[in-house]
């Protein structure tokens, strides 16, 4: 029986999780520029590999250290990055690794989704620092946006 990867996160993050905290949403990401990178040719390989550069600094800068391959994961109480093991398909791959970086939710600004032809771009905003992030077609992106506007809610 094939369980969904934002499940598997759920359970495999329990072990870094905080005494009472809990996993709400969570998906596969990577830094935005990534499939760009990993394409042929010499130009969209470089661009892509900046756009990547620049992700990553913007992350260390904003306290949310990303990396690839990632999950981003929601909890009542904080935004998650998890180092994964490389995803393959119907649930097997994407066993969490370890915790990468974590900000608390009161930090983070917006979680903002943009469709793309395939896939998604998340856009987190964290004291004012955007970090773009690609999600495949099938990531419950939206459902994070959601929840994130949520638990903001109910910290004001």
């Amino acid at each position: 029986m094939s369980t969904s990867f934002e499940d598997k996160i759920k359970e495999q993050a329990g072990a870094y999780l905080e005494d009472g905290e809990r996993v709400l949403v969570a998906f596969i990401a990577q830094p935005r520029g990534t499939n760009m990178a990993l394409t042929g040719g010499l130009a969209p390989n470089s661009i892509g590999r900046r756009k990547v550069k620049e992700v990553r600094r913007a992350g260390e800068a904003a306290g949310l250290k990303v990396t690839r391959p990632m999950a981003l994961a929601l909890t009542d109480r904080r935004l998650i990055v998890f180092k994964i093991s490389p995803p393959i398909a119907m649930g097997k791959g994407a066993d969490v690794k370890e915790l990468v970086s974590a900000v608390a939710l009161s930090d983070v600004d917006s979680i903002e989704i943009k469709r793309l032809l395939v896939g998604k771009v998340v856009v987190v905003t964290v004291g004012g620092t955007v970090v773009k992030l690609e999600a495949g077609a099938g990531a419950n992106a939206k459902g994070m946006a959601e929840e994130f506007a949520r638990q903001r809610s109910s910290l004001v």
